[in-house]
C-alpha cells in the first residue's frame, strides 16, 4: 500500500508516487506519495496554528510527549530495523544501533525540556545599570524546517523532531527520498506520542519542490543534514531565518608512532566501513608516521580482509551496498580515477552492482578525488608522514572540517591538536566516526556550522529573551 503524507494530523495521498526499492537486489519494497506544493502549504499553515498551541505546552507535557516516543519506538523497533534494511540497505547490524541511538536521543531530548532555563544577572557593573536587575529566558523560534539524508535516516530525524518538541516548536519533516519509509513509521509515532496534530508534518517530497518551505516567512528555521551543494543553496534562500548545516567531510585520522597500533587498525576499519562508508565522519584519510607505517598498514589491511560483505539481511554481514548503483559506479570511478594516476589498491576496489567492497588505498596524491572531496564510500587512503607538524598540515589540507581522530599517547601533541586541528571535533585515540548523541556535533569550513546534540540543537531552534527590571 502506497504510503501517504502527514499534513497537520491528516494522511494525505497523491497521483505523484515514488517506488522504493531494496538496494541489494533491486526488489520493489514499497512506494509513497510525493507532497504537492498545495501540500506544503497546507503544512506551513498548520504549523503557524500549532505553534500557538506548543509554545503554551508546560515542560512536563513535552517531556511527557517524548517519553511516549520513547515507548512507541521501542514497540515497534524490529519495524524500524526492517525498514532500514530494506529501503537503504543498511546492515542489520547498523540498522539495530542506528534505532538504539534513536531510542537514546529521544530519552535525552526528554531530559533537556527540564533544563531550558534562563538567567538572573546584576546591571549595576556600569553606574547607568545601578538598581536594576536582567533575566534572560529561552523562547521557541517558531516553524522548524527539518531535512534529513538518507544514510540515518531515523536517528538523524530524531535530532531534529526531540530538540524541536522539546524547545516548544512546530516542526515539518521532510526525509530523504532514497529512504521514506522508515520517516512514516516515526510520523506515526509523533502523531500517537501525543504532540499537537497541527504542529507536525512529514512530507516525502522531491528536492527541489522544497526550495518554497525555505524561502516561505512561515517557516522560521532550517535545519539541514545532507551534501554541501543543496545545504548551501538552501541557506541562500534563507532569508532572516535561522539556519544550522550539517554537511560533509573527508574525515582524517593521525597514528603517531606511540600509538596503540593494533587498537587504532581495528577502531579505523571499524570507523572507515560502517554503513558501507556512507558515513559523513567516516575515516576517509589515515595518516601514519612512517616508523610505524607498514606495521600498521598490515594491521589494518588484516582487519578490513576479515569484513563480511553481503546481503545486509544476514546478521552476520558487516558491510551491504551502497545506496544505489549510481553512487557505487562514482566510487568505482574515483578509485579507478587515483590507479590510473599512480595510486595502488592494498585490498577491494571490484565492485559488483550496489555492492562495492572495502577498499584500500595507498600511494594517492593530495589532490586525487578519493583523498580532497567526500568519497562517502567503502573507501578509505593510508599515507605516512615524517614529522608531527606535518600531519596536522595534511589534515587541515581540506575544505572540510568536521570530525578528525588522533591517536597518541603525547599530552603536548593531544593539546596541540586540539589548538591546530581544524575540526569542529576532535578524538583523541579514537577515530573521527565517533559519535554520541548528545555531544555537540557539526564542523567548520564547508562541513557547514551550527551544532546537532540535543542541548545545542534546542539553543539553535530557540531565540534569547531579555527582560530588565528597575527596582527604584
Amino acid at each position: 500500500m502506497t504510503k501517504k503524507n502527514l499534513i497537520g494530523g491528516e494522511w494525505r495521498g497523491s497521483d505523484d508516487v515514488m517506488e522504493a526499492r531494496f538496494p541489494y537486489d533491486g526488489s520493489l519494497v514499497d512506494a509513497v506519495s510525493m507532497a504537492s506544493a498545495a501540500d506544503m502549504n497546507d503544512a506551513m499553515a498548520a504549523a503557524v496554528e500549532g505553534f500557538e498551541i506548543t509554545r503554551a505546552l508546560p515542560s512536563h507535557r513535552r517531556s511527557e510527549i517524548l517519553t511516549n516516543m520513547v515507548g512507541l519506538l521501542r514497540e515497534r523497533f524490529d519495524e524500524v530495523v526492517e525498514a532500514m534494511i530494506l529501503e537503504g540497505g543498511k546492515n542489520r547490524k547498523t540498522a539495530i544501533g542506528e534505532t538504539t541511538r534513536a531510542l537514546e536521543t529521544l530519552k535525552v531530548s526528554a531530559e533537556e525540556v527540564r533544563r531550558i532555563g534562563g538567567e538572573v544577572f546584576s546591571l549595576d557593573w556600569t553606574a547607568a545599570g545601578a538598581n536594576r536587575q536582567g533575566f534572560t529566558r529561552r523562547q521557541p523560534v517558531g516553524t522548524v524546517l527539518g531535512i534529513t539524508p538518507f544514510n540515518y535516516p531515523v536517528n538523524l530525524a530524531c535530532h531534529k523532531i526531540g530538540p524541536a518538541i522539546a524547545a516548544g516548536n512546530p516542526i515539518i519533516i521532510k526525509p530523504a527520498e532514497k529512504t521514506p519509509l522508515s520517516t512514516v513509521i516515526l510520523a506515526e509515532i509523533v502523531l500517537e506520542a501525543g504532540f499537537p496534530p497541527q504542529a507536525f508534518s512529514m512530507l516525502n517530497a522531491w528536492g527541489p519542490d522544497c526550495e518554497m518551505m525555505a524561502a516561505d516567512p512561515r517557516v522560521k528555521m532550517i535545519s539541514f543534514t545532507g551534501s554541501g551543494a543543496v545545504g548551501w543553496m538552501l541557506k541562500s534562500k534563507a532569508g532572516q531565518k535561522k539556519v544550522t548545516l550539517e554537511l560533509g567531510g573527508n574525515a582524517g585520522v593521525i597514528v603517531h608512532n606511540d600509538a596503540d597500533l593494533a587498537d587504532a587498525a581495528g577502531q579505523a576499519a571499524a570507523g572507515a566501513f560502517a554503513n558501507a562508508g556512507q558515513n559523513c565522519i567516516s575515516v576517509q584519510r589515515l595518516l601514519i608516521q612512517r616508523d610505524v607505517f607498514e606495521d600498521f598498514t598490515d594491521l589494518f589491511v588484516g582487519e578490513v580482509k576479515a569484513l563480511k560483505v553481503g546481503d545486509p539481511r544476514d546478521p552476520a554481514v558487516d558491510i551491504g551496498p551502497m545506496i544505489s548503483l549510481r553512487d557505487a559506479e562514482r566510487a568505482e570511478a574515483w578509485v579507478d580515477e587515483a590507479q590510473k594516476a599512480g595510486a595502488s589498491v592494498l585490498v577491494g576496489g571490484a565492485r559488483e552492482g550496489a555492492m562495492f567492497p572495502p577498499t584500500v588505498m595507498t600511494e594517492t596524491a593530495p589532490g586525487m578525488r578519493v583523498n580532497c572531496e567526500e568519497v562517502f564510500a567503502p573507501v578509505v587512503t593510508v599515507s605516512p608522514y615524517e614529522s608531527w607538524d606535518d600531519a596536522v598540515a595534511i589534515i587541515n589540507d581540506s575544505s572540510y572540517g568536521l570530525q578528525a581522530g588522533v591517536f597518541t599517547n603525547d599530552v603536548k601533541r593531544i593539546m596541540d591538536a586540539w589548538e591546530r586541528v581544524e575540526v569542529g571535533g576532535l578524538h583523541i585515540n579514537t577515530v573521527s566516526t565517533f559519535r554520541v548523541d548528545h555531544m555537540p556535533y557539526g564542523g567548520v569550513k564547508a562541513s557547514g556550522y551550527g551544532r546537532e546534540g540535543i542541548k545545542y540543537a534546542i539553543e539553535d531552534m530557540t531565540e534569547l529573551r531579555l527582560m530588565t527590571l528597575n527596582l527604584r
